[in-house]
């Protein structure tokens, strides 16, 4: 039996791989990597950052007047900041032993209503034990005001204004700057607990309360400058809950875990 010839030409276009399709493959290999990448930064292991038992992995920072003042305390597995039977104090800040860059800190709050007092979670700041002061941004816990809470206050000497929303410096933020959806919780409301969750990625930062986004702030220009880069902040450094100078105040923190280098 004779078998059909086969041109050169025809051979050789059925050997050669066309071009489209090695396009084709290219992108699919690159669409491949980056999936990689992707899944690999998502898998980043969540860190506990508060064991449930005692205060190990943080630190109390205070002006020397306030440290015989137990406000901190850990309670049925929750950490209590309580200033309610102390009417003068300074500032004082439960400060996490570890420093942190890029990250997403989640954590569980809850507050009490007719509590007049401020609290916050401080991020990437740093603690100055000879001024007493904690340089930084601090996303706002208001249980007086909830509508201010996830807004963000800038701690750092030189800069003390807010900056999300971004009002002029020496300007104060009214209930109108606040986002309509806004959901909080008292502790007589639900299960009594809010969920908090902070993102810092680059010079940009993310809060989410109780699943509604109520601050995305870019602080190019800001948390970089002359005076955040002199201080050592707004790009790294300690996670800190706050209690506010001079404030009554009672509330409590559970769940707290961070996943570093999230994107």
């Amino acid at each position: 039996m004779t078998l059909p010839a086969i041109s050169r030409t025809t051979g050789a276009r059925h050997m050669m791989t066309h071009p489209r399709t090695l396009l084709a493959g290219a992108i699919a290999i690159l669409l491949t990597v980056q999936t990689s990448v992707t899944l690999a930064a998502e898998a980043s292991p969540w860190i506990s950052l508060f064991n449930g038992t005692n205060l190990d992995g943080w630190t109390v920072k205070c002006k020397p007047a306030d440290r015989t003042n137990q406000f901190w305390k850990v309670e049925e597995g929750t950490i209590v900041a309580d200033s309610m039977r102390v009417a003068k104090h300074d500032y004082v800040w439960l400060l996490s032993d570890q420093e942190y860059s890029d990250f997403v800190l989640r954590l569980k709050f809850q507050a009490f209503r007719g509590n007049p007092g401020n609290s916050g979670v401080q991020i990437r700041s740093r603690y100055d034990d000879d001024a007493g002061w904690l340089d930084g941004p601090q996303v706002d816990i208001n249980p007086p005001a909830p509508w201010r809470t996830g807004m963000v206050w800038d701690e750092t000497r030189g800069n003390q204004r807010w900056l999300w929303p971004g009002v002029p410096k020496g300007q104060w933020v009214d209930e109108k700057m606040a986002k309509p959806n806004l959901k909080f919780r008292h502790s007589d409301e639900g299960d009594g607990w809010n969920d908090l969750e902070i993102s810092a990625r680059g010079l940009k930062l993310k809060g989410v309360l109780n699943g509604v986004t109520v601050m995305e702030c870019d602080g190019t220009g800001v948390l970089n400058d002359a005076v955040h880069k002199q201080r050592r902040v707004g790009e790294r450094g300690h996670i800190a809950l706050q209690i506010h100078t001079g404030d009554k105040l009672r509330i409590r923190f559970k769940d707290i875990q961070v996943q570093e280098g999230a994107r």
